[in-house]
């Protein structure tokens, strides 16, 4: 129960966090009035038990028990109702029900926690009504697809081996799909080989996450399928970026982010979105080597220090070590905020250093002087 500690305290742990779920789940219990506790066996698993003061059995809340009363007597008013006559509007048949389905390569990935946001605030006006289903990769899509139909469909067109295509492309070709709503995201304009891919496919191509979340959120509330109008491809090619960096160092650049927490991911990919910078990710320090051979116009990289298979430290001497990448600005972004964390970060390669949570102004001062440097 221990603050800012982990049974794996290594920068290339498997698991992510601070080490603070326990030590605040404990501090509740005590302002609840009770306790937790644990126990655990390595190889076999773990019991926490929370206690938990309550009431007396014979305790009762008078708001309660009026509120139950008023609610059983409005039952007993339209129970004896005559058989022809209608129902009052509390009656009425339950609403349609929404199914949005977000397909991308990996559960629960950066496309799923956009919908989950919107679902969640969505939920609270319409409890009930809408269902989030994720599938991983083609494969699975196209089994979910086939068990139940959707009223929405969220696409991460960026799957390997262009398997998103290909999906589209048998979505194509059934037509109990045809007018179900694609919403395609992608970190790039499409080149016009997979433009073309595009042209017979009733979808919208979203390059910003913030207008996704924005276009989910429209269909969803939609009375029926297709009474939203899609964007045309012209209105949605390129997000329109903040205007003071029309002609500034930010707009048009890119930046490769890494890190192995998607709400992470979407936080940054949202903050350089509006500068018009286009954003490339990776989820961890072995991804970002590969990811930086592949792409080289990349102009910056976002690093996160501590994620699995390879940390930040190991990955960023990794690319100093490579003669192409030399003066490649690589700024730190991580929660390791301790005497001696800044220090290592800049030993290992790095050009600069933010700490988490990221002050959205701070770090894109931190990008512009960079990219202008």
């Amino acid at each position: 129960f221990g603050a800012f500690q982990q049974a794996d305290g290594t920068t290339s742990r498997k698991y992510g966090g601070t080490g603070l779920g326990l030590s605040i789940s404990r501090e509740i219990a005590y302002l609840l009035g009770g306790a937790i506790t644990a126990h655990s066996t390595p190889g076999e698993g773990s019991t926490f038990t929370l206690y938990l003061p309550i009431a007396r059995p014979d305790f009762q809340d008078p708001a309660a028990k009026d509120t139950r009363a008023a609610a059983d007597g409005d039952a007993a008013g339209q129970d004896e109702a005559a058989p022809g006559e209608p129902r009052s509007a509390g009656t009425s048949a339950p609403p349609q029900q929404r199914r949005l389905l977000v397909i991308e390569q990996r559960a629960r990935g950066l496309l799923s926690l956009v919908a989950e946001s919107v679902v969640q605030e969505l939920s609270r006006t319409r409890a009930g009504e809408i269902e989030l289903v994720a599938a991983a990769g083609a494969q699975e899509a196209a089994a979910t697809l086939a068990a139940e139909p959707c009223h929405c469909i969220v696409l991460d067109l960026e799957m390997p081996q262009q398997a998103a295509y290909q999906l589209l492309e048998a979505m194509d070709g059934d037509p109990a799909l045809a007018g179900v709503p694609v919403l395609a995201y992608t970190n790039w304009q499409a080149g016009a080989q997979r433009e073309a891919r595009l042209d017979n496919q009733p979808l919208e191509l979203l390059s910003s996450l913030d207008e996704l979340r924005e276009r989910i959120a429209l269909h969803l509330t939609a009375e029926q399928v297709g009474d939203v109008l899609p964007l045309t491809r012209s209105e949605v090619a390129v997000p329109a970026p903040v205007e003071s960096e029309v002609n500034g160092v930010l707009g048009g650049r890119t930046v490769l982010v890494v890190d192995d927490d998607t709400r992470n991911l979407f936080a940054l990919t949202s903050m350089l979105e509006v500068h018009g910078i286009r954003v490339l990710h990776a989820e961890n320090g072995r991804e970002s080597i590969d990811t930086l051979v592949a792409h080289p116009e990349i102009d910056l990289v976002l690093m996160d220090v501590m994620m699995p298979e390879m940390d930040g430290y190991a990955a960023t001497a990794a690319i100093r070590a490579m003669p192409q990448y030399t003066a490649l600005p690589i700024i730190a972004v991580t929660a390791k905020a301790m005497p001696g964390d800044q220090e290592k970060s800049l030993a290992a390669g790095a050009s600069d250093y933010v700490t988490k949570p990221v002050d959205a102004d701070h770090l894109i001062e931190r990008i512009r002087h960079w990219l202008a440097a």
